[in-house]
């Protein structure tokens, strides 16, 4: 193993149980890379919808208490374990969120158990150990904050409008200003495609607005806001839709082309949707669940950014003693792009 000089210990965070009066912070041994592993000095760590929902109780109903939350993090490799080829001391690297998830579909194993911040130990910690294939390197362009944002938000956002077939020309509808929706705003611009968003802000709205979007919709001013879309597209309805909303499915259906698609990313409006099936048969509709992406999927990614200068989109920043201010911030829904703490 090669190390550069590590401390005994590392300050972690925990939960204890649901909600957010159940995090505590501790103190932990520093893992010792094993063999094909790396150890990484966390700098950054940014949180994801999935992360609050857990400790909601909403998602991951088995997780086990105490655990180590948050999936997405950004660091300095600071020993490499035997055979380790990859990275070297001192290179900046960023996990995958599904560790072993490397292309083509994921094993249901991995699906089900290989997820950082449960079921495997998160990320909210000094120093995270994990196999080098299951890691990326960062992007050089990129703080170690900004890289942090990229795990699950930029590649679920990345992964959709692969698998939805984007192109130049084409209208992509984006529900709300969240990290997914915020990188999918962003890559879907520098694919040359026309873009709607929807949130319940105009002030959000302008900013997306900066940001390139050809439409902005509030959808608690039009409720009907997938007749809204098909007015805005001239009649057309959408070619793709990045759908984190979930119980919003029947207006995004409602929303799409024939022979559109719906890249079904996420939940915060609710997990449950009715659909007439009709509406999907007829206009050849295809859903497609994305769990966010492989890591052939993130490399893709990370190279788009480079060749496009893309800057991930930070609300606020937080420190290590202001973890519950963070997860706070996320609970309330005011954030435009994504939260991270630094370490």
């Amino acid at each position: 193993m090669t190390t550069s000089s590590l401390p005994a210990t590392m300050r972690v965070i925990e939960f204890t149980g649901l909600g957010l009066d159940a995090i505590r912070a501790v103190e932990q041994p520093v893992p010792a890379p094993g063999p094909g592993e790396i150890l990484i000095r966390v700098k950054a760590v940014s949180l994801n919808y999935r992360d609050l929902a857990i400790t909601q109780g909403k998602y991951r109903p088995d997780v086990q208490f105490p655990y180590i939350p948050a999936s997405d993090a950004a660091g300095e490799v600071v020993a490499v374990g035997q055979g380790v080829t990859r990275f070297r001391v001192g290179d900046r690297a960023v996990p995958t969120y599904i560790q072993g998830w490397h292309d083509g579909m994921p094993t249901a194993q991995q699906r089900r158990e290989q997820s950082l911040g449960v079921p495997l130990p998160g990320v909210l910690r000094d120093y995270v150990a994990v196999p080098a294939e299951d890691a990326v390197h960062t992007p050089e362009s990129l703080t170690d904050a900004e890289a942090s944002t990229l795990p699950i938000a930029a590649v679920t956002a990345w992964y959709a409008l692969m698998d939805g077939g984007i192109k130049a020309g084409d209208w992509v509808l984006i529900e709300g200003t969240g990290g997914v929706a915020i990188f999918a705003l962003q890559f879907a611009k520098i694919m040359g495609a026309r873009v709607v968003v929807l949130s319940s802000s105009n002030d959000k709205l302008a900013r997306a607005e900066k940001l390139g979007a050809d439409v902005g919709i509030n959808y608690r001013e039009i409720p009907d806001w997938s007749q809204a879309v098909r007015d805005a597209t001239g009649g057309h309805g959408v070619d793709i839709v990045v759908e984190t909303g979930g119980a919003t499915l029947p207006m995004a259906v409602a929303a799409t082309a024939f022979g559109g698609y719906i890249g079904l990313v996420g939940f915060v409006a609710g997990m449950e949707a009715t659909v007439k099936i009709p509406t999907l048969i007829g206009p050849m509709i295809r859903i497609g669940s994305i769990a966010v992406g492989p890591r052939a999927a993130f490399e893709a990614a990370n190279r788009a950014i480079e060749a496009h200068g893309l800057k991930p989109v930070i609300d606020r920043t937080f420190g290590f003693g202001e973890v519950r201010e963070a997860f706070d911030l996320m609970q309330k829904g005011g954030h435009f792009g994504k939260i991270v703490i630094t370490l």
